[in-house]
């Protein structure tokens, strides 16, 4: 039986999601974020799951520490905000994997077991003015670590303007 750990900041989303992955027959450990993640989880921890927006902090800060401490398999991020930038920053700081919440229960058993392949075909298609917009949020928001207030700035528009924008979720 492998061992998971579900990191999620969404209380609903993780118990949910933990008794789901628990039935497929893998030793789960949730936790809300990384602190957690670290005084809680035993290793060896074959899997991990990500979610890329723990409150106010990235996950993405979290990806090179779990690498480190236990050496997983699959380190697997899942977002509802899911961008081209941060899907490659994920992949640049170790992830093996990116996908877009809400993910199909076997695609994701398959990323974790390492039996999904990517395929370019999948992600052919034309994108939308609202797709290109996300894309550019996203950017420079990464761009400034996350912080609303710069990235608000750099885009010329109102905080607000921007926090309602990230509130819809992504386009894709």
């Amino acid at each position: 039986m492998s061992h998971l750990l579900l990191i999620d900041d969404d209380p609903v989303f993780r118990d949910l999601m933990a008794r789901r992955l628990a039935r497929e027959g893998l030793q789960v450990t949730a936790c809300a974020n990384l602190e957690e993640a670290e005084s809680e989880a035993v290793a060896p921890v074959e899997l991990i799951l990500l979610d890329l927006m723990l409150g106010e902090e990235t996950g993405l800060a979290a990806i090179e520490p779990l690498n480190r401490r236990f050496q997983p398999r699959q380190l697997v991020v899942l977002t509802g905000y899911a961008s081209i930038a941060t899907t490659v920053e994920a992949m640049k700081r170790g992830a093996t994997n990116y996908l877009a919440k809400p993910v199909d229960m076997g695609h994701l058993l398959a990323v974790l077991t390492g039996e999904a392949t990517y395929s370019a075909d999948e992600q052919t298609r034309h994108t939308s003015p609202a797709e290109l917009e996300w894309e550019h949020i996203q950017r420079v928001l990464l761009a400034h670590e996350g912080n609303i207030s710069l990235t608000a700035r750099a885009l010329g528009m109102h905080r607000r303007t921007l926090q309602r924008k990230l509130k819809k979720h992504s386009p894709f």
